[in-house]
C-alpha cells in the first residue's frame, strides 16, 4: 500500500538565535519531541551544553533559540536535541562518490523522519543545504565550499558518551572547508556511536572516516563507496553480528562505480524501486526516505523522496547570491507493505 511521502523545503537566514526560534515555532512534531524526551530523560543536560559550546557554540545558540520557538525548557531541549549520549535506533544508508558527484541512499522509517529539506545560513557558521534530522542535525549536506558529508550507522548497540552523527555532521558543514579540516575535526570530536562518515569536498578528495567512541581511521579513496559495516582491521570487532546487507550493497556501489553514469542517470540508479539499493522495510527502520547527488562543483543538489521519483534540481550558489527562492514541497510515495 502505498501513501504519500512530504518534505518541506525551508530557508533560514540569520542569527543561530533567531533561526533556532523559527524553527522551533514552525514545527508540528511534537508526538516526535514526546518520543524523544521520554527515551532521552537521563541525559545530563549541563554535561551537553558544556561540551556543545566547546565544539560548535553556534549550534548551541540555535538549540537555544529552539526551546524558545518550542516552548519548552533549556534542559528539555539539551536532552532532546544536543545530541548528547541520545538513544537512536538502527537506519541504514549508501553513498557512492566519483568524478564531480556524491550520491546517496537514506533509509530509515517516516516515523521518526524529520521529512525537512532546509538551506541554512547562519551568523555562526557556512550556509549549507541538506536534510536535517531533530530540526538541527544534518542527515547529509552540503556546504557553501562544496564539502559533502553523509552518515552512515554501523552499530547502535555500541556507544560511549559522545555526541549523535546527525550533530556531528551538521558541525562538520558549519566549520569545515574540504575533507583535511573535516578529518581533524571528525578525529577530535566525541562519537556516542559507531559510524561511517562519507565526505567529498571540491578538489575532488574523498574519504571515509570510520568512527567509534574510542577510535576514528581515516581512509582516502578515489572513488568512494560507504555503506553500514567497519571494514578497518581495527575496528572490524565493532561491526554488528548481521552485515551481510550492508556487503552486498557495498558490492552494489562497486560495480555502480566500474560504470560511466552522469549525476542525472546516478540519481535513477539509487531510486529506482526495483535497485538492490532501494529498501521498504518501512515498519523495521529500513526504508529508502530520500535519494540525493551533491554536485560540489557547481553547489548544486538533485534529490527526490520515495521511490521512482522525478528529481528536483537546486543550486546552493544561486540561493546565496540571491538569485532563487526555496519553499513548498518534495512529494513523493513510499510502499508501506
Amino acid at each position: 500500500m502505498y501513501q504519500e511521502l512530504k518534505v518541506d523545503i525551508k530557508e533560514v537566514v540569520g542569527s543561530n538565535v533567531d533561526i533556532g526560534i523559527k524553527l522551533g515555532r514552525e514545527t508540528n512534531k511534537d508526538e516526535s519531541i514526546a518520543y524523544m524526551s521520554k527515551l532521552n530523560r537521563d541525559v545530563d543536560a549541563n554535561t551537553a551544553k558544556a561540551l556543545l559550546q566547546r565544539y560548535s557554540p553556534g549550534l548551541c545558540n540555535e538549540l537555544l533559540g529552539l526551546a524558545n520557538g518550542l516552548g519548552i525548557d533549556q534542559d528539555t531541549a539539551l536532552k532532546i536535541f544536543s545530541g548528547y549520549n541520545t538513544e537512536i535506533p538502527p537506519m541504514g544508508c549508501s553513498a557512492i562518490a566519483k568524478d564531480d558527484y556524491y550520491a546517496r541512499n537514506y533509509d530509515f522509517s517516516p516515523k521518526l523522519y524529520d521529512a525537512c529539506f532546509i538551506f541554512h545560513n547562519a551568523t555562526e557558521g557556512y550556509a549549507s543545504v541538506g536534510f536535517s534530522q531533530q530540526m538541527i542535525g544534518r542527515l547529509d549536506g552540503m556546504n557553501e565550499h562544496g564539502l559533502v558529508v553523509g552518515l552512515h550507522l554501523v552499530n547502535e548497540g555500541y556507544k560511549g558518551n559522545g555526541f549523535l552523527g546527525t550533530n556531528i555532521v551538521r558541525i562538520v558543514l558549519d566549520q569545515c572547508k574540504d575533507v583535511t579540516e573535516a578529518t581533524e575535526l571528525l578525529n577530535r570530536i566525541p562519537h556516542g556511536y559507531c559510524y561511517n562518515f562519507s565526505l567529498m569536498d571540491k578538489s575532488g578528495n574523498k574519504c571515509i572516516v570510520e568512527a567509534s567512541p574510542e577510535k576514528q581511521v581515516v581512509k582516502y579513496l578515489d572513488t568512494l563507496q560507504c555503506t553500514n559495516h567497519f571494514e578497518s582491521k581495527h575496528l572490524k570487532d565493532k561491526n554488528r553480528n548481521y552485515i551481510k546487507s550492508s556487503i552486498s550493497r557495498k558490492k552494489t556501489l562497486q560495480e555502480l562505480t566500474e560504470l560511466h553514469h552522469d549525476p542525472a542517470h546516478i540519481y535513477y540508479e539509487f531510486n529506482k524501486e526495483d535497485s538492490p539499493l532501494f529498501f521498504q522495510d518501512y515498519h523495521h527502520f529500513f526504508g529508502t526516505l530520500h535519494t540525493v547527488v551533491y554536485l560540489p562543483n557547481s553547489l548544486e543538489v538533485i534529490v527526490g523522496v520515495g521511490g521512482n521519483a522525478e528529481p528536483t534540481r537546486f543550486s546552493l550558489a544561486k540561493w546565496l547570491e540571491g538569485e532563487c527562492k526555496v519553499g513548498g514541497h518534495l512529494i513523493g510515495k513510499i510502499n508501506i507493505m
